[in-house]
């Protein structure tokens, strides 16, 4: 049992819950109602979130009452509950606000129809899998149900007859509460983002019904096995703040954390769970904003629907508690102002009145920074390197984490950049139409696992047609990327560089990625180095999936124009139909034009290099996939070092047909050396200028002198990198 759990034991009991505690007592407080109805009138944001929840529960109301027996997973009757679970919180809170009756009559009236319905129903008819549901086709969404629902029944309770309380509770609630911490208990102690919401339902219940119990399944999970939410906050979050399963994924989780921690602290404040493990909650949302582009796109590495950004509700409930948990910060302001809506809570209030009392907020402060995976920090990390201001930024992203549980995927060492506040370099992401019923129910479609998940799908080097870890996530899991050194830069370079000897067996892969903000250059250019090592000869494939217009390449390929057929018949090659393909005859060079601004990447290559131009989509009849291109460089050998540069250049407006800088100005590409202790890259521009670049290959070390000799010169440098002007 761990250093923390053990405090909060302790604690737990000098700060047993009161039965006598008022109401509201999960996401409100009676402070927080009082703010909240002097504040009306004052603070536009909030006003307008009072007046949306009045329009959306008058109209419910107004309208025939439906709690339909469950019969689809995307379809009506999934989001007619989910509708009406929003409707009862809502109604809740206007209770609370208003005191006017109707609101918690809706609530009451509800909910005995669902005391009604709860009992007669078995396993969900379109139930896949162990974590299946009652109301839902998966149990998550049924807890998602039940912590907003709870949030009701608190507000409402001393509103609703004894007798109805009763049939509320006893036909529904606790039946609920059972099902979770009896047949689905093994979610309750599971460390994933289901486990999350299961121990948020059942901690809320446990409030909202009194039940000392049931919170404490909440916290510590049931039976022998630990579980429950305090070991998901030891389990799931880095030190840093970084959750295992990705940004996507923390975007969904941060939910409810916040909103158990939140109802934990009303509830119980001795317990200073905002405090818990060194503030990791705190840390914990300040990764998850560091985790999105200049636009509130969540970065999309592992399973990830590209669509979502900090504009999602979960993320505008925890920002709200944020800002009134850890201080009033000017850029979650800025966020909120983005955002454009609040949530009716306390905090929710104090953000809309901060807002209406600003008139100038500071940009978001993005910044490039390393966040570690793992409990310890063990297990790898995260690099982004940033350069511009957030109206037209660089990034860059290295990935090199721990698997990501179920929704991670098999890529180690893979890139993503992105650009004019869009994507460039492109992670596919996952494959789904969430809750669109004709694909597959809106649920994950089975090109995920096939496609999306596989490491050819990924900015990263694939061996012998092979996910990494052969596509097994049992064996992915023991493994991680590992960091070999990161640095944000504070003057014209920065760097991050990262290894993974796991991924395939016998082979060692290091990645290395250099960025050089010249004065002369518009954009920063990003120094790509992949190096793989091996005793026994391989086929190598590193593809770049870029997003935009493909405009020219240097090399002369067969175009597979008539009849395509796909690159291969391992998982995620038979994805992919072969365009075109030939022989490198030296630097290989493509462009592309995205947005206003024009793009290459310029790599060294020899004649044993083959080049290949395919696209998304082979093997695909359902038309599930999306029809993106890639380039791949294909080499094979015992070892390679794959040099490449990534660079921004020229523009391009079609309103006024202006054209300008559309070539590369890189010349050439060429490796000088690549050895044990280090990696050298010589870059000529076609202006005569350009630059060096050593990287160590072997321990990191800061003040390390290095020197590589190869072709009978020695280069020679400090540190992990270098980069010298030629």
């Amino acid at each position: 049992m761990s250093r923390h759990i053990l405090t909060i034991l302790l604690l737990l009991t000098i700060a047993a819950a009161a039965p006598g505690q008022p109401r509201p007592s999960m996401l409100l407080s009676e402070g927080d109602v009082r703010l909240m109805r002097a504040s009306l009138g004052t603070a536009p944001l909030f006003d307008a979130a009072v007046a949306d929840a009045k329009r959306r529960v008058d109209a419910a109301i107004a309208a025939p009452m439906d709690v339909p027996v469950p019969a689809d997973a995307g379809g009506y009757t999934h989001e007619r509950h989910k509708q009406n679970y929003t409707e009862m919180q809502l109604a809740g809170v206007l209770f609370q606000l208003t005191r006017e009756r109707r609101y918690a009559d809706f609530v009451r009236t509800m909910l005995l129809k669902y005391a009604a319905l709860y009992p007669s129903l078995g396993r969900h008819p379109s139930a896949a899998g162990e974590a299946h549901g009652r109301l839902f086709w998966q149990s998550l969404n049924e807890t998602v149900w039940l912590v907003n629902v709870a949030q009701a029944y608190d507000c409402v309770y001393d509103a609703v007859p004894a007798a109805d309380r009763t049939v509320i509770e006893r036909d529904l609630l606790r039946p609920m509460v059972k099902f979770f911490t009896v047949e689905q208990s093994s979610v309750l102690n599971r460390i994933h983002n289901h486990g999350s919401w299961m121990a948020a339902s059942v901690g809320m219940a446990g409030f909202a019904l009194r039940d000392t119990a049931m919170v404490s399944a909440a916290l510590y999970g049931t039976g022998d096995a630990p579980g429950g939410y305090l070991r998901l906050l030891d389990g799931l979050f880095s030190p840093d703040g970084y959750y295992t399963e990705g940004a996507y994924y923390i975007r969904y989780a941060i939910m409810p954390f916040f909103v158990f921690a939140k109802a934990v602290d009303n509830n119980r404040p001795g317990l200073r769970i905002f405090a818990y493990r060194d503030s990791v909650l705190k840390r914990a949302f300040n990764a998850m904003l560091q985790l999105t582009y200049t636009t509130g796109q969540f970065l999309p590495f592992n399973d990830a629907l590209k669509e979502k950004s900090y504009r999602s509700p979960e993320v505008i409930t925890a920002l709200n508690i944020a800002y009134a948990t850890f201080g009033a910060e000017p850029s979650l302001l800025t966020v909120a102002k983005e955002q454009g809506s609040v949530t009716l809570t306390g905090g929710g209030c104090l953000a809309a009145k901060g807002l209406a009392a600003t008139s100038l907020l500071p940009p978001f402060p993005y910044r490039s920074l390393e966040l570690r995976d793992g409990p310890q920090g063990e297990r790898g990390g995260i690099g982004i390197l940033r350069h511009g201001g957030n109206d037209d930024q660089l990034l860059l992203l290295m990935k090199y984490t721990g698997h990501g549980l179920s929704h991670g995927h098999y890529d180690k060492l893979s890139l993503m950049m992105y650009d004019q506040q869009r994507e460039q370099l492109q992670d596919y992401g996952a494959a789904r139409f969430i809750n669109v019923e004709p694909k597959y129910g809106g649920r994950y479609l089975p090109e995920t696992k096939s496609f999306a998940m596989q490491t050819i799908a990924h900015n990263t080097v694939t061996v012998d047609e092979r996910s990494h870890f052969g596509g097994d996530i049992a064996l992915s899991e023991r493994f991680s990327g590992t960091r070999h050194f990161f640095d944000a830069g504070t003057g014209t370079t920065a760097a991050m560089s990262a290894r993974c000897n796991d991924a395939v067996p016998g082979v060692r892969m290091q990645r290395t990625v250099v960025t050089i903000a010249d004065p002369s250059l518009p954009k920063p250019l990003a120094v790509d180095l992949f190096r793989v090592v091996s005793d026994r000869e391989h086929t190598y494939d590193l593809p770049f999936y870029y997003i935009g217009q493909f405009l020219a390449m240097n090399q002369r390929l067969t175009q597979y124009t008539e009849r395509q057929e796909a690159l291969g018949t391992a998982p995620g090659y038979r994805h992919l139909w072969k365009e075109a393909e030939g022989r490198a005859q030296g630097m290989v060079q493509f462009t592309w034009l995205s947005g206003n601004r024009y793009y290459s990447v310029s790599s060294a290559a020899d004649t044993g290099t083959t080049v290949c131009r395919v696209r998304i989509g082979a093997n695909d009849p359902n038309i599930n996939l999306r029809r993106e291109p890639a380039v791949i460089l294909r080499t094979r050998g015992t070892s390679a070092l794959f040099a490449s540069v990534i660079e921004p250049h020229g523009l391009w407006d079609g309103t006024i047909e202006i054209s300008r800088d559309a070539a590369s100005g890189i010349a050439g590409v060429t490796v000088l050396a690549s050895t044990d202790e280090g990696s050298v890259v010589r870059l000529d521009r076609k202006n005569g200028k350009g630059w060096t670049v050593m990287v160590a290959n072997g321990a990191a070390d800061a003040g390390r002198q290095r020197s590589v000799t190869a072709g009978g010169t020695t280069y020679r440098w400090t540190g992990n990198y270098a980069v010298t002007v030629n």
